[in-house]
C-alpha cells in the first residue's frame, strides 16, 4: 500500500447533520419536566411524525441543542455555587493555620517536657545527694552521741534532762 499517508486524513466529502429545529414550549402549554423529552408531548410532535424542518406552529430556525443550552445555563445560577466554593476555601485555610498552629504548640510543648524531664532527673540526683549526705551525718550524730554517752555519762544525762531530744524525725 505505498500511495497511504501515515497521518489520518478525515474524509473528502462531509455529511451533514440534520437536527431537527423545534421551538420551545408556549407559555401556558404542558410542558414535559422529565429529562427526556416525550415525543407525543404538545411541542416535540413534530419530530414524532418526520417533520424535521418545522414544529407545529412554532417558530422556525432554532436549534434545539442552543434552546436547551440556553435554558440549563439560566437554570443554574452561580453564585450560591461560587459563595460556597470561596467560603469552603475560607474555611480550608483557616483550617490549615490551625493545624499550624497546632503542630507549633506541640512542638513546644514536647521542649518543655524535655526540659522539665531534664530538670526533674537533676533534681532527683540532688534529692538523692541530699539524702546520702543526711544518712551520713545522721550516722555521724549517732555514734557522737554514743560516745559522749559512753565516755561523760553524768554531764549527757545532766544536758538530756536540761535539752531533751525530739522524736519527730
Amino acid at each position: 500500500m505505498p500511495g497511504k499517508s501515515p497521518y489520518y486524513s478525515p474524509p473528502t466529502h462531509q455529511v451533514p447533520y440534520n437536527r431537527p429545529i423545534v421551538s420551545p414550549p408556549q407559555p401556558g402549554s404542558s410542558v414535559n419536566t422529565s429529562a427526556v423529552p416525550s415525543l407525543t408531548s404538545g411541542s416535540y410532535a413534530g419530530s414524532a411524525t418526520g417533520d424535521s424542518e418545522h414544529s407545529n406552529g412554532g417558530v422556525s430556525g432554532i436549534d434545539l441543542v442552543e434552546m436547551l443550552n440556553d435554558r440549563l445555563s439560566n437554570a443554574v445560577d452561580p453564585l450560591p455555587l461560587d459563595r460556597s466554593l470561596a467560603r469552603q476555601a475560607q474555611t480550608s485555610g483557616e483550617l490549615n493555620a490551625k493545624h499550624r498552629e497546632l503542630l507549633e504548640l506541640q512542638a513546644l510543648a514536647q521542649r518543655r517536657l524535655k526540659s522539665t524531664r531534664a530538670n526533674f532527673a537533676d533534681g532527683m540526683r540532688a534529692a538523692k545527694e541530699v539524702k546520702r549526705d543526711l544518712d551520713w551525718t545522721q550516722k555521724r550524730v549517732s555514734t557522737l552521741k554514743s560516745k559522749a554517752e559512753r565516755r561523760y555519762p553524768a554531764e549527757y544525762r545532766s544536758a538530756n534532762e536540761r535539752y531533751p531530744t525530739s522524736v519527730d524525725y
